[in-house]
């Protein structure tokens, strides 16, 4: 048998098997659709979960980053002294070194007067280490005292913060932060996170008034910003032999690695998300073992008929495998496409970052497609019966 028809005569077998039983292949294609979305949904969740969790981190500029090594996550920031800030100048490829400040303190709504906690994050707005969009055009705003910008993206129970500053007519928006009034002079863009509902971005003055308990001499991050063409790599060797041990040097890749081993490891969340998809998995491969074993067995004299006219065990576990593939294909695309429609759906709700990607579908498929083997493998042993002897 040629290559060829090794594998369309299973695949065209399979097919025919499967339309025969049109109410029992569209059971099996909305158990895999169901599998398909269970684990699209648990994916995008995860994805994120890490993609917001590190949205503060992924618009930092700089190269090098110097942090508290028992720092678990930016939002739980242990002291690091300000003035490794000043001696990270000494060597010739750094250009900046900008500490940052991170706090929760408490946002009092304009619209209804509800309180909520927001994330503060306190820098020197002038000094480029902060890639927010929109922060340039407040900039300059954001150097007079009490005033801030709000990100536009926070959680809606924050109030109609947008609508009231353009009613202001250019006027800055009054608004309380813990028992001190402020002025929202302009919007940035950062997203919530599973850490923060919402964010504000103000300088380094004006954090020290909201925080007023908080240390000068202390800071939560240094971003170092480098000449370019520097080796950030020799850099980072350097600032490690010039620096103290109370202090961690990381690259910016490495910082958003750190950020997001604690989102993987010290928290429940992502064990609860990929024990989801694993559950999901196990659902969908038993429903569509039942298909399948069912199949074979409502059609083992023709399986057995096959094998007495010389078709071998490999033939028929093409067959079976290839209606496996055949489920797992029917399933996916409706799966998707309705995947697709729940994170719009959820993003919008939620204004967390979900959206789906092609390697998301891939690595979704595979899974599928996995799933639908492995039922597949399971379902074959019962052709171990269809035995021409005992048949005919």
């Amino acid at each position: 048998m040629r290559l060829a028809d090794a594998l369309f005569l299973p695949l065209r077998l399979a097919w025919r098997q499967l339309r025969a039983e049109k109410a029992r292949l569209a059971s099996a294609i909305a158990g895999v659709m169901f599998a398909c979305v269970l684990v699209f949904m648990q994916l995008g969740f995860r994805a994120a979960l890490f993609e917001s969790a590190t949205s503060v981190i992924s618009a930092m500029r700089a190269e090098v980053f110097l942090l508290h090594p028992l720092t678990l996550a930016s939002f739980r920031p242990e002291p690091l002294p300000r003035v490794r800030a000043g001696q990270v100048l000494a060597l010739p490829e750094v250009i900046e070194a900008t500490p940052v400040y991170m706090a929760q303190s408490t946002w009092r709504s304009p619209a209804d007067g509800s309180r909520r906690t927001i994330q503060l994050i306190g820098f020197d707005v002038q000094s480029g280490s902060m890639g927010f969009a929109g922060l340039p055009d407040v900039a300059e705003a954001l150097k007079r005292p009490d005033t801030a910008a709000f990100d536009i993206r926070s959680r809606p129970e924050f109030g109609p913060v947008q609508p009231l500053l353009e009613a202001q007519q250019g006027r800055p928006l009054p608004v309380q932060i813990g028992n001190r009034t402020l002025d929202i002079v302009g919007l940035v863009e950062i997203g919530p996170s599973f850490g923060a509902d919402g964010n504000l971005v103000v300088s380094e003055t004006n954090f020290r008034r909201l925080v007023p308990d908080r240390p000068f001499s202390n800071t939560d991050l240094v971003a170092i910003r480098l000449r370019p063409g520097s080796d950030v790599a020799a850099v980072q060797a350097q600032l490690r032999a010039l620096l103290p041990g109370d202090v961690a040097v990381l690259t910016h890749p490495e910082l958003v690695a750190w950020e997001r081993h604690y989102w993987e490891t010290a928290t429940p969340i992502g064990f609860i998300f990929a024990f989801g998809s694993l559950m999901g998995l196990i659902v969908g491969m038993v429903i569509v073992y039942q298909i399948l074993f069912s199949d074979i067995a409502n059609h083992l004299r023709e399986y057995a008929t096959l094998k007495a006219i010389g078709y071998g065990n490999g033939f028929l576990a093409r067959s079976v495998l290839s209606s496996a593939f055949i489920l797992a294909l029917l399933g996916f695309v409706p799966g998707a496409v309705a995947s697709a429609l729940l994170y719009d759906v959820i993003g919008q709700a939620t204004f967390l970052p979900l959206g789906m990607s092609l390697d998301r579908g891939l690595t979704v498929f595979g899974m599928i497609f996995g799933m639908c083997s492995a039922a597949g493998l399971l379902a074959m042993r019962k052709l171990r019966d269809a035995d021409p002897a005992d048949m005919f």
